[in-house]
């Protein structure tokens, strides 16, 4: 897209990405990629026990190690502790403070205690083993039911029952008496596996003190650069301006790097006091194992229906296993607290009661992953339809379509209102596509051979639309939202664009760009996006919860539409003509009579000839606009199919198809879209079959390597037939809902549907993830022993 574009002809296009000849020729600059005069390397020393007081550190032999070039514990480098805080009452909240550096009691194995920084990485790892820590080992905690157990050992004393949070947010009057009068009332108790994000580059900082502009510059790969900035600078004890962030190329984040993690801290810190850079790259154990996880939940939910196959009622009880602290700045209620809020989902739900619960165990601290929490939920929500299906003689698909949404706006009974989707057109399209490529039939003609073949979808929406509002009814003392965009024009008539998301394999370079072109009648290639600078950055929140397009998006197109009204007021002011008569399309103003000013006219007028100007006129070309979303937000929504076959002799389970019916609203890129659905699905897929992080008795992990933590590859992972449904948005700029996560809500659902139909047979039924060969083995083998 090297010609200029008319206005509007740019989004909705599947251009092609403006990130790829960088990546992959090789061009690209990672975290690991910057090499800085008189670089140091850092490493720490981590617990080797999950729960215990430290009684010493003895760093002495580790100075002593060639190469090494100082070694700190926490009262070395004197850093304030990190603490998340929500601002609700200690009956439904107790903070936890995370300190950089552990001081006085280890929580989880891998745990930092001390940083070691050498001349090159493997002094620093020859100067991790002179380390000498000595413990007394507490009882761990290291499962949920350890947790709440009466007289369980504590990971933090002041809170009870190793409870972090509690809250009960609905409870509709007269639910007891619904479920007692329901003509069917079914039970889904579900357990999902923890998790591990797993981002291709793994976490990592280099941290330098900057003399001339009296910065401490952190290069580090986060999804939220700016809040990076904020907690460095307080734990560091300096100045805001005097830290800056700065996030170069980003190989994955999926939330895990939308958290301030410890080490960053610690690494600055060392920087600051050596005043020599320090570069730490997380190892891929480390990465495994001591970095933050996610996803263990624990699920009790009822589900009341009336003759007719319509929910009556929803009560649910939702623990969810944090590890040992809160993750700044979302706190240990991210994920029961979006459980909770959420659950109904698609489904015109009339009553609803739940409690939510966070509790805290000695097992490495978790952040959002892709989803957060939806996965699990719309699973359990979904096998409860198929449960009461199945009770009340009606089919999978039928008792969707009685109960989901289709009259908007609709404010469900947990408060929230709905925008308009298509709840009811992805379902039937997607059960459509299904039917059509004869997969019922082959489904049957199989069983016929005794194969097994099951047929399983999901049905679910996912907010997107994050504003400040939402976050607020939380009750987040740090609430995100708005984000920040200043679109800017040189003399040459090439645009800049800042935004306060950042990405990490989303394509903003490309999207964004496109919104810019196209709301200027610009090529693409005069468009160039600025990210991850806090120096160059108003302020922003970053990416996550799918908000880049709804919010940033929103914002780069208020932003360049103000920068095209002050380009219209210009050539106006040349011609003696009204705005209004001017439009922007092929790189410059246009005349309705036929007279044009290309951009670069205009900049010479607006910055080289200001004396042309009007006087109600400032000289320059820049525009900076705000967004936030301040209703309830907005709701992509999407119906998977899913077709698997079950082998007896393995018990493994593979995917003979994938159908996903998607409505994003607008599609900025399509083909940007279909990147994400194809995904997201995967890190669903993987939830479903493969990926757990366990440990032992003693609290120490099992999956340290990929030799025992299975991640599927891309024979496991089979193609996916995507359909684009389009709703637009009333409540952004674009009309683009967002598309980040839906892939990974919906497939665990419709996988664990999927294997529980082909396993119907047996009169088996799984709700646990991830479902393993084990597993459908022992089920298999029940029928052909029966």
């Amino acid at each position: 897209m090297n010609e200029p574009a008319e206005k509007g002809q740019l989004v909705g296009r599947s251009v092609a990405r403006r990130e790829d000849p960088r990546l992959l020729t090789g061009r690209g600059r990672f975290v690991d990629d910057i090499a800085l005069p008189g670089m140091l390397h850092a490493q720490f020393v981590r617990s080797t026990v999950a729960h215990g007081e430290i009684t010493s550190v003895d760093l002495s032999a580790v100075r002593d190690v060639p190469g090494v070039v100082a070694a700190f514990t926490a009262e070395e480098l004197e850093m304030a502790d990190i603490t998340a805080q929500l601002g609700r009452p200690l009956s439904e909240f107790v903070p936890t403070a995370m300190p950089v550096l552990a001081r006085d009691r280890v929580r989880y194995v891998g745990e930092p205690i001390a940083i070691v920084v050498a001349r090159d990485p493997y002094a620093v790892e020859d100067g991790l083993e002179a380390a000498k820590v000595a413990y007394t080992v507490l009882p761990p905690v290291t499962s949920e039911e350890q947790a709440l157990a009466p007289g369980a050992p504590l990971v933090h004393e002041e809170a009870a029952h190793n409870t972090l949070v509690d809250v009960s947010l609905f409870a509709t009057d007269g639910i007891d008496e619904i479920f007692g009068s329901a003509a069917c009332v079914v039970h889904v108790e579900s357990r999902t596996g923890r998790q591990n994000a797993l981002p291709l580059e793994t976490r990592g900082v280099v941290a330098h003190w900057d003399d001339r502009d009296e910065q401490l510059v952190l290069q580090t790969c986060t999804q939220v650069p700016h809040q990076v900035r904020t907690v460095a600078s307080r734990c560091l004890r300096l100045d805001e301006r005097a830290v800056r962030v700065v996030v170069p190329d980003m190989g994955g984040g999926f939330g895990q790097k939308c958290v301030v993690g410890r080490e960053e801290i610690a690494a600055a810190a060392a920087a600051l006091r050596l005043r020599r850079p320090v570069k730490w790259i997380e190892d891929r154990k480390d990465a495994l194992s001591a970095s933050f996880l996610a996803r263990e939940q624990h699920y009790d939910v009822r589900a009341a229906f009336d003759a007719e196959g319509r929910i009556l009622g929803l009560d649910a009880e939702v623990v969810c296993d944090m590890g040992a602290y809160s993750c700044y700045p979302f706190t240990a209620g991210i994920e029961p607290l979006m459980a909770s809020a959420e659950m109904p989902g698609v489904y015109k739900v009339p009553a609803y009661r739940v409690r939510g619960r966070a509790v805290t165990t000695n097992k490495a601290p978790t952040a959002p992953y892709r989803g957060v929490s939806r996965p699990q939920y719309v699973m359990v929500v979904e096998r409860l339809f198929e449960r009461a299906a199945r009770e009340l003689g009606l089919a999978a698909v039928e008792i969707r379509r009685r109960n989901v949404i289709t009259e908007f706006p609709y404010t469900g009974v947990n408060g929230i209102t709905y925008d308009p989707g298509s709840y009811l057109e992805s379902l039937n399209l997607c059960e459509r596509l299904v039917t059509d490529e004869g997969w019922y039939e082959m489904q049957s003609a199989a069983a016929a051979e005794g194969r097994h073949i099951g047929i399983g979808y999901s049905c679910f929406s996912e907010r997107t639309g994050y504003g400040s509002a939402a976050f607020a009814q939380r009750k987040m003392r740090v609430v995100p939202g708005f984000d920040i965009s200043e679109v800017r024009m040189d003399t040459s008539g090439a645009v800049t664009v800042t935004t306060g998301t950042m990405s990490h394999g989303q394509s903003h370079e490309t999207t964004m760009a496109q919104i810019v072109a196209d709301e200027l009648g610009l090529s693409l290639c005069k468009v160039r996006l600025h990210q991850g600078d806090t120096e160059r950055i108003t302020y922003g929140w970053g990416t996550f919860a799918s908000r880049s397009i709804t919010v940033g998006g929103s914002a780069v197109r208020l932003a360049a539409a103000k920068l095209g009204e002050k380009l219209c007021r210009i050539a106006a002011a040349r011609w003696e003509a009204m705005p209004q008569d001017v439009q922007l399309a092929g790189g410059g103003a246009r005349h309705h009579d036929g007279r044009v000013l290309t951009y670069e006219e205009l900049a010479d007028v607006a910055y080289l000839q200001a004396h042309l100007l009007p006087k109600d006129i400032e000289p320059g070309l820049s525009a900076t606009a705000t967004f936030d979303v301040f209703n309830d937000g907005t709701f992509s929504n999407a119906t998977h199919g899913v077709v698997v076959e079950l082998h007896e002799g393995t018990g493994q389970v593979e995917i003979l198809r994938y159908v996903c019916v998607e409505d994003c609203g607008v599609a900025i890129n399509p083909q940007v879209v279909e990147g994400q659905c194809r995904g997201g699905i995967a890190q669903g897929i993987a939830g479903a079959l493969f990926e757990q992080v366990t440990y032992d008795a003693q609290g120490e992990p099992s999956a340290t390597s990929f030799m025992d933590y299975k991640v599927p590859t891309a024979h496991e992972i089979p193609d996916v037939l995507i359909h684009h449904l389009e709703t637009p948005c009333a409540f952004t700029e674009t009309g683009a809902k967002g598309a980040g996560e839906g892939g990974t809500i919906g497939a665990p659902a419709a996988v664990l549907n999927a294997v529980n139909d082909a396993l119907r047979p047996t009169g088996v039924e799984l709700d646990h993830t991830p479902i393993t060969p084990e597993t459908v083995h022992r089920a298999l083998n029940l029928e052909l022993s029966s």
